[in-house]
């Protein structure tokens, strides 16, 4: 089936090992991005190197074409483009490129460039995923999430497209408003419908997917946390060759405790304290929103001092009741041989 297709899977090649080449019609998407395109009012120079990116997305581009532009905010958009260009092109793919912002070699990019970067790379790894309700829980690797928790409900939502809606109904655009369009008791949402995905209706996700208007039932008895497992896999596997066995949990009990990563700035914290020993206030422990263990099937996998232990993940939401899971953390918190 066909999904996400606004991740641009279409505009890159898949090498040897099954990463995603920099093309030059990928990066001709972003010459054509609004915030690049020249409009009439534009000045020649502008519109010169348009046309020669164009030509060819790789041409070198001299600090003198860009001071040429008339318009100081195009001309910065054009060089914040060109330095994420630069970095795509010397690392030959994305995965490379990706994984390379977070070892060392940073540079200055917009982050909504960071989650475009996850959501092509995802839309490749899981293309032969037949499940929509694995595929809305790797939304939120590229996608901030809105939190709606209670008595009995966990529910996760796009925190853009909430917000979307929130203005367009003339609601206030805070997260609460999750609760107030499932229960549909809101005066000025009662037009508006957000589905969450079940197993019953799960396959309206295939016309919807870039919309990103669907809900899921995150607590740990509905089948979205271990979706979200099966995700996490795909991404080690890719990444690191390495293959690993994930299960949902609902608290962590292990004297052995000893290695942990926080798939979230808020998770990280929280485990921290509690690996710690520390107390923590009930409030702050109700952030956590899942759980998991993570096993290396191959105990060689893993460093020395870690081999047969399991590593336990945490996702946890912030105190505005959002999301924002760091797939890197993955990449680079885990303890891996380094040989």
């Amino acid at each position: 089936m066909d999904f996400w297709k606004s991740a641009g899977l279409h505009l890159v090649k898949r090498n040897q090992y099954g990463w995603l080449t920099v093309t030059p019609d990928y990066l001709r998407a972003y010459y054509t991005r609004p915030e690049i395109h020249p409009v009439e009012e534009s000045c020649a120079a502008e519109h010169a190197l348009f046309e020669k990116l164009m030509d060819d997305p790789f041409a070198q581009i001299g600090a003198d074409e860009l001071s040429a532009i008339a318009d100081g905010d195009a001309a910065e958009n054009y060089r914040i483009l060109l330095r994420f260009r630069d970095h795509l092109a010397a690392h030959g793919t994305l995965e490379q490129a990706y994984a390379a912002l977070f070892t060392g070699d940073a540079i200055a990019i917009p982050p909504m460039f960071i989650d475009q970067m996850v959501h092509l790379i995802l839309a490749s790894i899981l293309r032969d995923v037949t499940d929509p309700i694995q595929l809305r829980a790797a939304e939120l690797f590229f996608r901030e999430q809105a939190v709606t928790a209670g008595e009995d409900q966990l529910m996760l939502a796009d925190k853009e497209i909430l917000e979307m809606r929130a203005h367009e109904a003339h609601s206030p655009a805070d997260t609460g408003i999750l609760q107030q369009l499932l229960a549909g008791d809101d005066p000025a949402s009662r037009d508006i419908t957000l589905d969450v995905l079940t197993d019953e209706n799960k396959t309206l996700y295939w016309d919807r997917s870039d919309q990103f208007d669907t809900a899921i039932d995150f607590r740990f008895t509905q089948p979205a946390p271990d979706a979200l497992g099966r995700v996490i896999e795909a991404w080690i596997r890719h990444f690191l060759r390495i293959e690993t066995r994930i299960e949902a949990r609902q608290s962590i009990r292990d004297d052995r405790w000893s290695w942990h990563v926080g798939l979230d700035a808020e998770a990280t914290r929280i485990l921290n304290a509690l690996y710690n020993g520390e107390d923590l206030p009930e409030e702050e422990l109700f952030r956590v929103i899942a759980l998991y263990r993570l096993e290396f099937l191959n105990p060689q996998d893993a460093m020395d001092t870690l081999a047969g232990k399991p590593v336990y993940l945490g996702l946890a939401m912030s105190k505005d009741k959002s999301l924002v899971l760091k797939p890197q953390n993955l990449l680079i918190n885990l303890p891996l041989r380094r040989d």
